[in-house]
């Protein structure tokens, strides 16, 4: 096979070619479950030869729900591809990170879900910690060596690329949030892949590796000087993870600046980790709160437990009650507060502006739950914007497109043999614009 012309005059030519042919090369024997995954693992393959260039290298965490979906030969390809590969099942965190120390390697760590098993009893505590620390440039493990005598203290860096595959359900959190993180699965009927005989297959990535190396080399500084532009809503720690595969993409050039976007967002974006208890209870609560600013604890607890598909009905074999909603949210800022039902009554509930001791709904589902298209940031939180201040339950209609609306009610005044007055209170605005909550309303419970 031969390389394409490289050098200062044409690296994105040069490195645009070489990731096509080594992405071609990976999809010769792994059926992905999309093609943001294949993007992805060629992309960390390029950047292994470039690990020294960045401050993180990211981990490539490769799961599935069961054996035989291809998790392995991943692995198998990238030791043919990325630079100075050590593939192992049962290494000691202490031959690990000795390893790391004599030079450069990339660690290709297979059946993992054997080491974290919380049943297998085992203590990892000391491999964990390698794999977290490793992630970053400079990182390093203290030991005693030398005998009782001469016993002195020395750091041995552990600053390495580490892909890491294993069943689900297992791997430390601490290791997928420094991850991308690849749900494999296994080949449908119609999926058809080529066999895999390492040899032939040695055979053919030799070239590709070659020139990964000899492309990196190339464009190094432009590598280590790179500051990507990320996707919209890629922030913190997983702009951090995609740093280094982003600038790898800008580097080649061609199509890959914006495959390698397409796959951040995938991975970031859309296929965001499950949601937690607490968000997913935040999120009910945002549904369930349209048009809304407050809402009696008993209609909260009875319009929850009432959500399809949802746990709140069955928490043990009892439904979720005030208390553990109380704790729950509390964990955000959130906490009951005096209220008026829609009834005028007094009442204790939870609103979606602050009170005192309360942040509000809007502050939580503001800071832990991904923005909404459409959503205007204030949740009925400003007056004058939607919210709902009179303490009267609003209609929420649905459009013939499916988008949702809300329709204000206009309050009962007579009912058939009963007369009720309405007194109508006029929200008070403070400096801010934010809506305060009327008198009676502000000390949390």
């Amino acid at each position: 096979m031969n390389a394409p012309p490289t050098g200062a005059g044409h690296p994105d030519t040069s490195g645009a070619l070489v990731l096509d042919e080594v992405a071609a090369f990976i999809a010769r024997y792994v059926a992905f479950p999309t093609e943001h995954a294949l993007t992805a693992v060629t992309l960390w393959a390029a950047h292994t030869h470039a690990a020294g260039c960045f401050y993180v290298t990211p981990r490539l965490v490769l799961d599935s729900a069961e054996p035989g979906s291809g998790k392995t030969r991943v692995l198998e390809l990238l030791n043919l591809l990325c630079r100075n590969p050590e593939m192992t099942i049962s290494a000691s965190t202490a031959a690990l990170f000795r390893l790391i120390n004599e030079k450069p390697h990339t660690i290709l760590f297979d059946e993992v879900d054997a080491i974290f098993n919380p049943k297998t009893g085992g203590n990892y505590e000391d491999l964990r910690a390698l794999l977290n620390s490793g992630y970053k440039r400079g990182a390093t493990v203290a030991r005693c060596v030398g005998d009782a005598k001469a016993m002195a203290v020395q750091r041995f860096p552990v600053f390495s690329p580490v892909a890491l595959a294993g069943l689900a359900g297992n791997m430390p959190p601490t290791i997928t949030t420094r991850a991308v993180t690849i749900h494999m699965r296994r080949r449908a009927s119609g999926e058809t892949v080529q066999p895999f005989r390492e040899k032939f297959a040695e055979r053919d990535a030799a070239p590709l590796r070659e020139r990964l190396g000899m492309w990196v080399a190339d464009v190094a500084q432009d590598l280590a000087d790179a500051e990507p532009k990320m996707p919209a809503g890629v922030v913190d720690r997983p702009a951090e993870v995609w740093e280094a595969l982003l600038a790898v993409a800008d580097a080649a050039g061609g199509q890959w600046p914006d495959t390698g976007r397409g796959a951040c967002e995938y991975f970031v974006l859309a296929t965001a980790s499950a949601p937690t208890f607490g968000t997913r209870l935040l999120a009910d609560m945002r549904t369930l709160y349209a048009g809304r600013d407050r809402m009696p604890t008993v209609e909260l607890l009875d319009a929850l437990t009432s959500v399809e598909e949802a746990p709140w009905a069955d928490l043990g074999g009892k439904p979720l009650d005030a208390r553990r909603l109380a704790k729950e949210l509390g964990r955000y800022g959130v906490g009951p507060t005096p209220i008026r039902d829609a009834d005028g009554r007094p009442s204790k509930g939870y609103t979606t502006y602050p009170t005192t001791g309360n942040v509000g709904l809007a502050d939580a589902w503001d800071r832990y739950l991904p923005a909404r298209s459409g959503d205007s940031g204030d949740s009925g939180y400003a007056a004058g914007q939607g919210g709902n201040r009179t303490g009267q339950p609003s209609v929420t209609a649905v459009t013939p497109h499916g988008r949702v609306t809300d329709a204000a009610v206009t309050p009962l005044t007579a009912v058939t043999g009963l007369t009720r007055h309405v007194t109508d209170v006029t929200a008070v605005t403070d400096h801010s614009g934010h809506a305060r909550p009327r008198p009676g309303e502000g000390a949390a419970a």
